[in-house]
Protein backbone atom coordinates (compact mmCIF):
# COMPACT_ATOMS: atom_id res chain seq x y z
CA UNK A 1 0.00 0.00 0.00
CA UNK A 2 1.37 3.38 -0.95
CA UNK A 3 0.15 6.98 -0.97
CA UNK A 4 1.00 8.99 -4.07
CA UNK A 5 2.67 12.27 -3.03
CA UNK A 6 1.68 13.69 -6.42
CA UNK A 7 -1.98 13.45 -5.36
CA UNK A 8 -1.51 14.10 -1.64
CA UNK A 9 -0.75 17.81 -1.69
CA UNK A 10 -0.42 17.95 2.11
CA UNK A 11 2.71 15.77 1.78
CA UNK A 12 4.49 18.13 -0.58
CA UNK A 13 3.74 21.62 0.70
CA UNK A 14 6.86 23.67 1.49
CA UNK A 15 5.94 23.62 5.19
CA UNK A 16 5.62 19.82 5.32
CA UNK A 17 8.83 19.33 3.35
CA UNK A 18 10.72 21.69 5.65
CA UNK A 19 9.69 19.76 8.78
CA UNK A 20 10.30 16.31 7.32
CA UNK A 21 13.64 17.34 5.81
CA UNK A 22 14.80 18.66 9.19
CA UNK A 23 13.92 15.34 10.84
CA UNK A 24 15.29 12.99 8.18
CA UNK A 25 18.64 14.54 7.27
CA UNK A 26 21.85 13.11 8.76
CA UNK A 27 20.39 9.66 9.36
CA UNK A 28 17.15 10.76 11.01
CA UNK A 29 13.84 8.98 10.40
CA UNK A 30 10.29 10.30 10.54
CA UNK A 31 6.90 9.13 9.33
CA UNK A 32 3.42 10.59 9.15
CA UNK A 33 1.18 8.79 11.62
CA UNK A 34 -2.41 8.18 12.64
CA UNK A 35 -5.32 10.23 11.39
CA UNK A 36 -3.49 11.93 8.56
CA UNK A 37 -2.57 8.54 7.03
CA UNK A 38 -5.99 7.05 7.74
CA UNK A 39 -7.86 9.95 6.14
CA UNK A 40 -5.54 10.06 3.14
CA UNK A 41 -6.14 6.35 2.49
CA UNK A 42 -9.89 6.99 2.69
CA UNK A 43 -9.66 10.04 0.40
CA UNK A 44 -10.99 12.24 3.17
CA UNK A 45 -9.79 15.72 3.98
CA UNK A 46 -6.52 16.07 5.84
CA UNK A 47 -6.14 18.86 8.39
CA UNK A 48 -3.78 18.14 11.28
CA UNK A 49 -0.49 16.47 10.35
CA UNK A 50 1.06 14.30 13.06
CA UNK A 51 4.57 12.91 12.73
CA UNK A 52 6.38 10.15 14.65
CA UNK A 53 10.13 9.74 14.96
CA UNK A 54 12.68 7.70 16.95
CA UNK A 55 14.52 10.98 17.65
CA UNK A 56 14.26 12.13 21.27
CA UNK A 57 12.58 15.49 21.93
CA UNK A 58 15.86 17.34 22.54
CA UNK A 59 17.19 16.21 19.16
CA UNK A 60 13.88 17.08 17.48
CA UNK A 61 14.08 20.58 18.94
CA UNK A 62 17.70 21.00 17.90
CA UNK A 63 17.00 19.94 14.33
CA UNK A 64 13.95 22.16 13.98
CA UNK A 65 15.71 25.22 15.33
CA UNK A 66 18.76 24.57 13.14
CA UNK A 67 16.40 24.56 10.15
CA UNK A 68 14.94 27.91 11.22
CA UNK A 69 11.63 26.36 12.33
CA UNK A 70 9.72 26.92 15.53
CA UNK A 71 9.79 24.24 18.23
CA UNK A 72 7.20 24.42 21.03
CA UNK A 73 7.33 21.81 23.87
CA UNK A 74 3.56 21.28 23.97
CA UNK A 75 3.74 17.81 25.53
CA UNK A 76 7.35 17.33 26.45
CA UNK A 77 6.58 14.79 29.22
CA UNK A 78 5.09 12.54 26.55
CA UNK A 79 7.72 13.33 23.95
CA UNK A 80 5.67 15.79 21.89
CA UNK A 81 7.10 18.88 20.23
CA UNK A 82 5.00 21.12 17.99
CA UNK A 83 6.93 22.33 14.96
CA UNK A 84 5.89 25.62 13.40
CA UNK A 85 6.63 26.03 9.70
CA UNK A 86 5.16 28.92 7.75
CA UNK A 87 2.74 29.53 10.60
CA UNK A 88 1.42 25.96 10.38
CA UNK A 89 1.73 23.52 13.34
CA UNK A 90 2.98 19.93 13.04
CA UNK A 91 2.81 17.68 16.11
CA UNK A 92 5.96 15.55 16.37
CA UNK A 93 6.10 12.74 18.92
CA UNK A 94 8.98 10.44 19.80
CA UNK A 95 8.20 6.73 19.51
CA UNK A 96 6.86 5.48 22.85
CA UNK A 97 5.90 2.45 24.87
CA UNK A 98 3.69 2.47 27.95
CA UNK A 99 5.37 1.85 31.30
CA UNK A 100 2.25 2.14 33.46
CA UNK A 101 -1.37 3.29 33.12
CA UNK A 102 -4.19 4.11 35.53
CA UNK A 103 -7.20 4.34 33.26
CA UNK A 104 -6.76 8.07 32.65
CA UNK A 105 -3.13 8.69 31.77
CA UNK A 106 0.00 6.74 30.97
CA UNK A 107 3.61 6.91 32.01
CA UNK A 108 5.67 6.35 28.89
CA UNK A 109 9.24 5.57 27.93
CA UNK A 110 10.78 6.46 24.61
CA UNK A 111 11.25 3.64 22.13
CA UNK A 112 13.22 3.08 18.96
CA UNK A 113 11.08 0.41 17.29
CA UNK A 114 8.09 1.39 15.17
CA UNK A 115 6.12 -1.73 16.07
CA UNK A 116 6.43 -0.83 19.79
CA UNK A 117 4.89 2.55 19.12
CA UNK A 118 2.15 0.98 16.99
CA UNK A 119 1.35 -1.55 19.72
CA UNK A 120 0.41 1.16 22.23
CA UNK A 121 -2.10 2.86 19.91
CA UNK A 122 -5.81 2.30 20.41
CA UNK A 123 -7.18 1.07 17.07
CA UNK A 124 -5.61 -0.66 14.13
CA UNK A 125 -6.82 2.12 11.80
CA UNK A 126 -4.84 4.61 13.90
CA UNK A 127 -1.65 2.50 13.95
CA UNK A 128 -0.75 3.46 10.39
CA UNK A 129 2.42 5.23 9.32
CA UNK A 130 3.58 6.67 5.99
CA UNK A 131 7.06 7.68 4.86
CA UNK A 132 7.79 10.84 2.90
CA UNK A 133 7.76 8.82 -0.34
CA UNK A 134 4.23 7.54 0.40
CA UNK A 135 5.11 4.01 1.56
CA UNK A 136 2.55 2.89 4.16
CA UNK A 137 3.58 0.84 7.21
CA UNK A 138 0.78 -1.26 8.68
CA UNK A 139 1.63 -3.42 11.72
CA UNK A 140 -1.85 -4.67 12.71
CA UNK A 141 -3.86 -4.98 9.47
CA UNK A 142 -5.28 -1.49 9.87
CA UNK A 143 -5.62 -1.01 6.11
CA UNK A 144 -7.82 -4.11 5.81
CA UNK A 145 -9.93 -2.92 8.75
CA UNK A 146 -10.24 0.51 7.16
CA UNK A 147 -11.42 -1.00 3.89
CA UNK A 148 -13.91 -3.22 5.74
CA UNK A 149 -15.25 -0.37 7.89
CA UNK A 150 -14.14 -2.20 11.02
CA UNK A 151 -12.95 -0.39 14.15
CA UNK A 152 -10.82 -2.90 16.04
CA UNK A 153 -8.57 -2.49 19.06
CA UNK A 154 -4.87 -3.20 18.82
CA UNK A 155 -4.44 -6.25 21.05
CA UNK A 156 -6.89 -7.29 23.77
CA UNK A 157 -9.83 -4.79 23.93
CA UNK A 158 -10.38 -4.97 27.70
CA UNK A 159 -6.69 -4.45 28.38
CA UNK A 160 -6.56 -1.45 26.05
CA UNK A 161 -9.67 0.07 27.64
CA UNK A 162 -8.30 -0.31 31.17
CA UNK A 163 -5.23 1.65 30.07
CA UNK A 164 -7.49 4.62 29.26
CA UNK A 165 -11.25 4.45 29.74
CA UNK A 166 -11.72 7.23 27.19
CA UNK A 167 -11.17 4.49 24.60
CA UNK A 168 -14.76 3.38 25.26
CA UNK A 169 -16.02 6.66 23.82
CA UNK A 170 -13.40 6.62 21.10
CA UNK A 171 -14.68 3.20 19.99
CA UNK A 172 -18.12 4.64 19.36
CA UNK A 173 -16.84 7.89 17.91
CA UNK A 174 -14.55 6.16 15.44
CA UNK A 175 -17.25 3.69 14.45
CA UNK A 176 -19.64 6.58 13.77
CA UNK A 177 -17.03 8.23 11.54
CA UNK A 178 -15.35 5.25 9.88
CA UNK A 179 -17.29 2.07 10.66
CA UNK A 180 -19.85 0.16 8.64
CA UNK A 181 -22.39 -2.32 9.93
CA UNK A 182 -22.28 -3.58 13.51
CA UNK A 183 -19.65 -2.50 16.00
CA UNK A 184 -16.88 -5.08 16.46
CA UNK A 185 -18.41 -7.62 18.89
CA UNK A 186 -15.27 -8.17 20.97
CA UNK A 187 -14.70 -4.43 21.31
CA UNK A 188 -18.33 -3.76 22.24
CA UNK A 189 -18.37 -6.52 24.86
CA UNK A 190 -15.24 -5.07 26.48
CA UNK A 191 -16.66 -1.54 26.41
CA UNK A 192 -19.85 -2.61 28.15
CA UNK A 193 -17.94 -4.64 30.74
CA UNK A 194 -15.66 -1.72 31.57
CA UNK A 195 -18.20 1.14 31.38
CA UNK A 196 -17.95 2.00 35.09
CA UNK A 197 -14.47 3.29 34.39
CA UNK A 198 -15.99 6.23 32.53
CA UNK A 199 -16.57 7.85 35.94
CA UNK A 200 -12.80 8.32 36.24
CA UNK A 201 -12.62 10.59 33.19
CA UNK A 202 -12.59 14.37 33.29
CA UNK A 203 -15.45 16.35 31.82
CA UNK A 204 -13.14 18.01 29.31
CA UNK A 205 -12.13 14.64 27.81
CA UNK A 206 -15.73 13.44 27.72
CA UNK A 207 -16.79 16.68 26.05
CA UNK A 208 -14.22 16.39 23.28
CA UNK A 209 -15.25 12.85 22.34
CA UNK A 210 -19.00 13.40 22.63
CA UNK A 211 -19.01 16.54 20.51
CA UNK A 212 -16.88 14.84 17.86
CA UNK A 213 -19.24 11.87 17.92
CA UNK A 214 -22.24 14.15 17.43
CA UNK A 215 -20.53 15.75 14.43
CA UNK A 216 -20.44 12.44 12.55
CA UNK A 217 -22.63 12.26 9.46
CA UNK A 218 -25.07 9.98 11.28
CA UNK A 219 -24.30 9.35 14.97
CA UNK A 220 -27.76 7.98 15.80
CA UNK A 221 -27.13 4.23 15.29
CA UNK A 222 -24.07 4.40 17.53
CA UNK A 223 -25.94 6.43 20.15
CA UNK A 224 -28.70 3.82 20.16
CA UNK A 225 -26.14 1.13 20.96
CA UNK A 226 -24.63 3.34 23.66
CA UNK A 227 -28.07 3.93 25.17
CA UNK A 228 -29.09 0.26 25.05
CA UNK A 229 -25.84 -0.82 26.69
CA UNK A 230 -26.07 1.74 29.50
CA UNK A 231 -22.93 3.56 28.37
CA UNK A 232 -24.71 6.77 27.35
CA UNK A 233 -26.25 7.20 30.80
CA UNK A 234 -22.74 7.01 32.28
CA UNK A 235 -21.88 10.14 30.30
CA UNK A 236 -24.93 12.38 29.95
CA UNK A 237 -26.88 11.41 33.08
CA UNK A 238 -30.19 12.18 31.41
CA UNK A 239 -33.21 10.61 29.73
CA UNK A 240 -32.60 11.29 26.08
CA UNK A 241 -34.75 11.69 22.96
CA UNK A 242 -33.21 9.92 19.99
CA UNK A 243 -36.03 10.40 17.41
CA UNK A 244 -35.63 14.23 17.16
CA UNK A 245 -31.90 13.80 16.76
CA UNK A 246 -32.47 11.20 14.05
CA UNK A 247 -34.73 13.65 12.19
CA UNK A 248 -32.25 16.51 12.64
CA UNK A 249 -29.47 14.35 11.20
CA UNK A 250 -31.63 13.54 8.18
CA UNK A 251 -32.43 17.25 7.71
CA UNK A 252 -28.72 18.05 7.82
CA UNK A 253 -27.93 15.33 5.30
CA UNK A 254 -30.66 16.19 2.80
CA UNK A 255 -29.97 19.92 2.94
CA UNK A 256 -26.18 19.77 3.13
CA UNK A 257 -26.15 21.54 6.49
CA UNK A 258 -22.95 21.32 8.51
CA UNK A 259 -23.26 19.10 11.57
CA UNK A 260 -23.67 21.23 14.70
CA UNK A 261 -22.70 19.25 17.81
CA UNK A 262 -24.34 21.55 20.35
CA UNK A 263 -27.57 21.74 18.34
CA UNK A 264 -27.61 17.95 18.10
CA UNK A 265 -26.97 17.65 21.83
CA UNK A 266 -29.94 19.96 22.40
CA UNK A 267 -32.14 17.74 20.24
CA UNK A 268 -31.26 14.81 22.52
CA UNK A 269 -32.42 16.55 25.69
CA UNK A 270 -36.06 16.76 26.78
CA UNK A 271 -37.72 20.13 26.17
CA UNK A 272 -37.24 22.45 29.13
CA UNK A 273 -34.95 19.84 30.63
CA UNK A 274 -33.95 20.43 34.22
CA UNK A 275 -30.92 18.24 33.52
CA UNK A 276 -29.35 20.84 31.21
CA UNK A 277 -27.02 22.23 33.84
CA UNK A 278 -26.08 18.72 34.96
CA UNK A 279 -25.18 17.79 31.38
CA UNK A 280 -23.25 21.04 30.92
CA UNK A 281 -21.37 20.41 34.16
CA UNK A 282 -20.67 16.80 33.26
CA UNK A 283 -19.20 17.76 29.88
CA UNK A 284 -17.57 20.94 31.18
CA UNK A 285 -19.10 22.90 28.33
CA UNK A 286 -17.82 26.38 27.65
CA UNK A 287 -19.91 29.28 28.95
CA UNK A 288 -21.12 30.04 25.42
CA UNK A 289 -22.17 26.43 24.73
CA UNK A 290 -23.81 26.12 28.15
CA UNK A 291 -25.85 29.29 27.58
CA UNK A 292 -26.82 28.18 24.08
CA UNK A 293 -27.94 24.78 25.38
CA UNK A 294 -29.98 26.37 28.15
CA UNK A 295 -31.47 28.96 25.79
CA UNK A 296 -32.62 26.33 23.31
CA UNK A 297 -34.01 23.85 25.81
CA UNK A 298 -36.13 26.55 27.48
CA UNK A 299 -37.21 28.40 24.31
CA UNK A 300 -40.96 29.06 24.16
CA UNK A 301 -41.31 31.26 21.07
CA UNK A 302 -43.95 30.26 18.54
CA UNK A 303 -41.90 28.70 15.75
CA UNK A 304 -44.12 26.98 13.18
CA UNK A 305 -43.66 26.40 9.43
CA UNK A 306 -46.46 28.79 8.44
CA UNK A 307 -45.12 31.93 10.13
CA UNK A 308 -45.91 35.12 8.25
CA UNK A 309 -43.07 37.27 6.93
CA UNK A 310 -44.01 39.89 9.50
CA UNK A 311 -43.73 37.36 12.33
CA UNK A 312 -40.40 36.13 10.95
CA UNK A 313 -38.99 39.66 10.84
CA UNK A 314 -40.04 40.27 14.43
CA UNK A 315 -38.48 37.02 15.64
CA UNK A 316 -35.29 37.69 13.73
CA UNK A 317 -34.98 41.15 15.29
CA UNK A 318 -35.64 39.90 18.81
CA UNK A 319 -33.63 36.67 18.62
CA UNK A 320 -30.92 37.35 16.07
CA UNK A 321 -30.22 35.20 13.04
CA UNK A 322 -28.35 32.35 14.73
CA UNK A 323 -30.83 31.84 17.57
CA UNK A 324 -33.71 31.96 15.08
CA UNK A 325 -32.02 29.42 12.79
CA UNK A 326 -31.34 27.11 15.74
CA UNK A 327 -34.97 27.19 16.79
CA UNK A 328 -36.21 26.57 13.26
CA UNK A 329 -33.97 23.53 12.81
CA UNK A 330 -35.01 22.05 16.15
CA UNK A 331 -38.73 22.61 15.56
CA UNK A 332 -38.34 21.17 12.07
CA UNK A 333 -36.80 18.07 13.60
CA UNK A 334 -39.89 17.67 15.80
CA UNK A 335 -42.35 18.14 12.91
CA UNK A 336 -43.74 14.82 11.70
CA UNK A 337 -45.32 16.35 8.58
CA UNK A 338 -42.85 15.75 5.73
CA UNK A 339 -44.63 18.17 3.39
CA UNK A 340 -43.72 21.08 5.68
CA UNK A 341 -40.06 20.82 4.66
CA UNK A 342 -40.50 23.49 1.97
CA UNK A 343 -41.81 26.00 4.51
CA UNK A 344 -39.06 25.20 7.00
CA UNK A 345 -36.42 25.73 4.32
CA UNK A 346 -38.11 29.02 3.38
CA UNK A 347 -37.82 30.26 6.97
CA UNK A 348 -34.08 29.54 6.94
CA UNK A 349 -33.73 31.28 3.57
CA UNK A 350 -35.49 34.35 4.96
CA UNK A 351 -33.07 34.38 7.89
CA UNK A 352 -30.08 34.21 5.54
CA UNK A 353 -31.37 37.12 3.45
CA UNK A 354 -32.55 39.29 6.35
CA UNK A 355 -30.88 42.60 7.08
CA UNK A 356 -31.37 43.93 10.57
CA UNK A 357 -33.20 47.30 10.59
CA UNK A 358 -31.77 50.08 12.73
CA UNK A 359 -34.06 51.65 15.32
CA UNK A 360 -34.10 55.31 14.24
CA UNK A 361 -34.42 56.93 17.68
CA UNK A 362 -31.85 57.44 20.43
CA UNK A 363 -31.74 58.67 23.99
CA UNK A 364 -30.99 62.15 22.68
CA UNK A 365 -34.37 62.19 20.87
CA UNK A 366 -36.10 61.35 24.16
CA UNK A 367 -34.26 64.11 26.07
CA UNK A 368 -35.12 66.60 23.35
CA UNK A 369 -38.75 66.19 24.43
CA UNK A 370 -37.85 67.52 27.88
CA UNK A 371 -37.15 64.28 29.73
CA UNK A 372 -34.15 64.58 32.04
CA UNK A 373 -31.20 62.22 31.56
CA UNK A 374 -31.58 59.06 33.61
CA UNK A 375 -33.22 55.60 33.71
CA UNK A 376 -36.53 57.01 32.47
CA UNK A 377 -34.94 57.72 29.09
CA UNK A 378 -34.16 54.05 28.56
CA UNK A 379 -37.63 52.98 29.64
CA UNK A 380 -39.31 55.38 27.21
CA UNK A 381 -36.98 54.37 24.42
CA UNK A 382 -37.77 50.70 25.07
CA UNK A 383 -41.52 51.33 24.93
CA UNK A 384 -41.23 53.12 21.60
CA UNK A 385 -38.91 50.48 20.17
CA UNK A 386 -41.40 47.72 21.09
CA UNK A 387 -44.17 49.65 19.31
CA UNK A 388 -41.85 50.07 16.30
CA UNK A 389 -41.18 46.32 16.22
CA UNK A 390 -44.88 45.49 16.55
CA UNK A 391 -45.55 47.94 13.70
CA UNK A 392 -43.22 45.91 11.46
CA UNK A 393 -40.35 48.42 11.75
CA UNK A 394 -42.31 51.38 10.45
CA UNK A 395 -40.13 53.97 8.70
CA UNK A 396 -42.53 56.93 8.83
CA UNK A 397 -40.77 59.67 10.82
CA UNK A 398 -44.00 61.47 11.70
CA UNK A 399 -45.55 58.33 13.19
CA UNK A 400 -42.41 57.68 15.23
CA UNK A 401 -42.38 61.25 16.52
CA UNK A 402 -46.05 61.04 17.49
CA UNK A 403 -45.53 57.73 19.24
CA UNK A 404 -42.56 59.12 21.16
CA UNK A 405 -44.63 62.12 22.24
CA UNK A 406 -47.48 59.87 23.40
CA UNK A 407 -45.18 57.60 25.42
CA UNK A 408 -43.42 60.57 27.05
CA UNK A 409 -46.77 62.07 28.07
CA UNK A 410 -47.98 58.73 29.44
CA UNK A 411 -44.87 57.87 31.41
CA UNK A 412 -43.03 61.08 32.25
CA UNK A 413 -45.91 63.39 33.16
Amino acid sequence: MRLDPAHETWMTTPETRAVMDALTTDGGTARFVGGVVRNALMRRGVTDIDIATPLVPEEVTRRLQSAGLGAVPTGIEHGTITAIAGGKPFEITTLRRDVSTDGRRATVAFATEWNEDAARRDFTINALYAAQNGEVFDYFDGVADLQAGRVRFVGDPATRIREDYLRILRLFRFHAWYGRGDIDAEALHAAVSEKRGIAKLSGERLQKEMLKLLEAENPTPVLRVMAASGILSEILLSELRLPPLEKLVEIDRSNFFAADAVLRLTALLPEGATEVDAVADRLRLSTADRERLRDLTTANEKIVPYLSMREVRKLLYCLGVQRFRDRVRLRWAEDSKVSNAVQWRALLAMADAWQRPVFPLSGRDVMNTGVAEGPLVGRILGEVEQWWIDSDFIEDEFSLAERLKAVVQAIAY
